[in-house]
């Protein structure tokens, strides 16, 4: 949350992301799934060793980026659940968006300036842990073989309520879920496109089985959605989950 005097936060920063996917395909495939929240206006994917698997995504309005967060805490691409949070300062491409080119500068004096401040304390911290004597090998404190699992308690609070799919309320962007590996963009065409308002399908690259159906109203949606809930698949195989998209 933005502290008092600074500028509300439009950008969300993701990690956990699949080191091995190359910078475009990754970027292309994060603004499929965030602009289901808002514009999205920048995604940053840095390829170098230490920024690996991680991700900025920049959205117009700070609202947006908050429901993304909301929405995809722990929403799997490229087979790994993504850990997303609201970044910590304005992004560049917001700053540009907001300000004037004076404003601009100041940004970036100001990053700079961070960045060389937690490079010192780095550096000061690796000299501190050079410079500390060894203390004796730490007891051993592995549980016995015969208390597997004793006392371990979970530290951190529950997940907040969330309000099931069938409870959604209506809403002109459709999700569907449980589709066979080999169902693509043409095959969901021909399902929905036959509902009134049609607009496009969307699928998610690197994830397969589930995609987006949008429509120009609220009507044409609600339509295809109780014609297509549980419609088997590939010879009774799949049984087609459809939902409203969260907002």
């Amino acid at each position: 949350m933005a502290s008092a005097g600074q500028a509300p936060i439009a950008t969300v920063y993701v990690r956990n992301l699949e080191e091995r996917v190359k910078p475009e395909p990754l970027k292309e495939a994060l603004r499929t799934i965030f602009a289901e929240y808002g514009n999205v206006i920048d995604i940053v994917a840095k390829t170098n060793l230490k920024a690996k698997g991680q991700a900025f995504v920049v959205f117009d309005k700070p609202e947006s980026a908050q429901a993304a967060i909301e929405e995809l805490q722990g929403f799997e691409l490229f087979e790994k659940p993504m850990v997303v949070a609201l970044a910590k300062t304005r992004s560049d491409a917001t700053v540009i968006q907001t300000g004037n080119e004076e404003e601009f500068d100041q940004h970036k004096r100001r990053r700079i300036a961070e960045k060389d401040k937690k490079r010192a304390l780095e550096v000061a911290e690796l000299q501190n842990r050079l410079k500390r004597p060894l203390q004796g090998a730490a007891p051993d404190v592995r549980p016995a073989k015969n208390q597997r699992g004793a006392g371990l308690k979970a530290t951190g609070q529950g997940p907040a309520a969330v309000v099931p799919d069938e409870y959604l309320p209506p809403n002109r962007i459709l999700f569907v879920q449980n589709l066979p590996d080999d169902f693509g963009k043409d095959d969901l065409t021909a399902i929905f496109s036959r509902f009134e308002g049609f607009r496009e399908v969307r699928t998610v690259p690197g994830r397969s089985g589930i995609a987006f159906v949008e429509y120009d109203a609220e009507a044409g949606a609600i339509t295809a959605k109780e014609n297509t809930a549980g419609m088997a698949l590939k010879n009774g195989e799949k049984l087609m989950k459809v939902t409203y998209q969260r907002q």
